[in-house]
This record gives structure tokens, sequence and C-alpha cells, in this order.
């Protein structure tokens, strides 16, 4: 268990260093569109939830392999936790551009630490716990699903307020009716 918390640390530092650096390889690539499929291409929400989605799938297929077989639970988990942290970080950003009605840099970089955080933690107490053992093929279908979208919107992206750069987002009255609508199904 010592070993596993070790790596999961390691996960966390990992994706903070790797999403951080994600953030401008697009440009340091001078556009590559290859590049472009797993790095943001531009500052929407959507391809900003590239930071946290691609470095911490690479990071899963990297400790995959050493802790499969002591922990048989750990990729439904890893899927699990990836799932997570990626749907928050929209969450997050649209909830807190709604209460402040503006976007604030520092924040956007907090919900990425605070995202990459939560997304590892899950991962390890589910993946002690076995809990979402039964949920493997869903979780792994969802992330698949994810991965394919991201792939498939980076250079033909819907219409939608996601895909479109915060400075048209922040404040409006399309993001106060995405946060209303957000809350009202959850009531």
């Amino acid at each position: 268990m010592e070993r596993l918390k070790k790596f999961t640390i390691a996960g966390i530092l990992f994706v903070l260093a790797t999403g951080t650096l994600a953030h401008f390889l697009y440009g340091w690539t001078g556009n590559n569109a290859i590049a472009g499929l797993f790095v943001p291409v531009n500052e929407s929400i959507w391809e900003h939830m590239k930071l946290l989605f691609f470095p911490m799938v690479l990071y899963s297929l990297l400790i995959l392999p050493i802790f499969q077989e002591e922990y048989p639970c750990i990729a439904s988990s890893l899927s699990f936790g990836i799932l997570v942290g990626t749907i928050l970080i929209p969450v997050l950003f649209y909830v807190y551009n709604y209460i402040l009605g503006k976007d604030i840099f520092i924040l956007d970089i907090g919900i990425f630490i605070v995202n990459t955080v939560i997304a590892f933690y899950l991962a390890y107490k589910f993946t002690l716990s076995c809990k979402l053992k039964p949920y493997s093929s869903l979780l792994f279908a969802l992330a698949m699903i994810f991965f394919l979208c991201f792939i498939l919107f980076t250079y033909q992206p819907p219409n939608l307020k996601i895909f479109a750069a915060p400075e048209k987002v922040a404040g409006s009255i399309e993001s106060i009716h995405i946060i209303k609508g957000v809350t009202s199904v959850l009531k």
C-alpha cells in the first residue's frame, strides 16, 4: 500500500508537470496538427480538459503493468479518476464564473491542481476498496469516448460554449443559463 501511495503522489506531480508543459506544446511545435490532438489548440474550456486527461491516461498506462496483479481494481479506479478529474474542470470553471461573473487566471490554475489531486485521490481510494470493479467496462468505455471526442473535436468542434474561448463565455447570459440548467438537474 505504501508503494501505491508513492506512485499516486508521483502521478499527481507527473500530471501537474506534463499538463503545465502541454499547455504550451502546441505553440512550441509550430501548431503541429498531431500535437494538437493531445494538447490544447486554443483557450477553450474543452481544450483545457486535455491538460489533465492525456497526462493522467499516459501515467495510468505506465503504472498499470506495475500494479495490475497486486491491485486488480486499479484500471477501473484510474478510469474513474480520469473521468471525474476531467469533468470537474468545466463544472468548477462555470460555477466560479457564475458566482464571480468573470474568469480569473489563478482560479483556473487552482482548478487544474485541485482536480488532479481529486482524480488521483479517488483512483487511490477505489483501487484499495475495489468498489468500482463491476463497472470496469463502463468506465473504460466512457474514457474511450472522451478520448475519441478530444480527437474528433480538436479541429471540428461543435458550436457549443464549452468549445469557445472563455472571453466569449465568462459572465455571459449563456454561462448563467448553463449553471442554472446544471443546478436544476442536480435538484
